[in-house]
């Protein structure tokens, strides 16, 4: 049980650094003090600290799942006792703000992240920030309607193939 709620916090984890635009976090070496700043600021005015909002919230809803599952009495118990923990943990949202800034930090030189951050405090860059989610919400609603036609097309093909073989799936 245990591994699981492991797994499904790094699952959410991981989600958090996708959503900032990075694959992973390798720290070979120590960042510098300014360029994790600047990937700070990045983070800041990217608008992806808000794709953190969950993380916290997520994790303990996975703690009281995997809780409950155990003890399922103490339901109202578990989630009286994290909801009084929540405070305490959501300050702990800044940790991620700045594992992502060094992550920043450690993929982009001082004068890459100034531009970065240039577009990003530029009026094209707020733009893209204030549209980036209901772009996200579009394409994953349109590719989605995509999937579906391919996915019929697939079938009606491989049932003529199959047919031409003598089989009736």
């Amino acid at each position: 049980m245990f591994r699981n709620f492991v797994a499904g916090a790094l699952r959410a984890g991981a989600l958090v650094i996708v959503l900032a635009g990075f694959s992973g976090a390798a720290f070979a070496q120590q960042p510098a003090a300014t360029n994790v700043q600047l990937g700070r600021d990045i983070v800041e005015a990217s608008g992806a600290t808000r794709a953190f909002d969950g993380v916290v919230p997520s994790i303990m809803q996975q703690t009281a799942n995997i809780f409950t599952q155990q003890n399922p009495d103490l339901q109202k118990e578990i989630g009286a006792s994290l909801k009084g923990l929540s405070t305490e943990f959501e300050k702990r949202k800044v940790e991620v703000v700045d594992i992502v800034s060094r992550v920043y930090a450690s993929r982009f030189s001082e004068a890459e992240l100034k531009e970065i951050l240039a577009f990003y405090r530029s009026p094209t860059g707020k733009k893209f920030v204030v549209q980036l989610p209901s772009i996200l919400e579009e394409s994953y609603q349109k590719t989605q309607e995509w999937g579906g036609k391919l996915s019929e097309e697939i079938v009606i093909k491989l049932r003529a193939d199959m047919k031409k073989k003598g089989h009736t799936i």
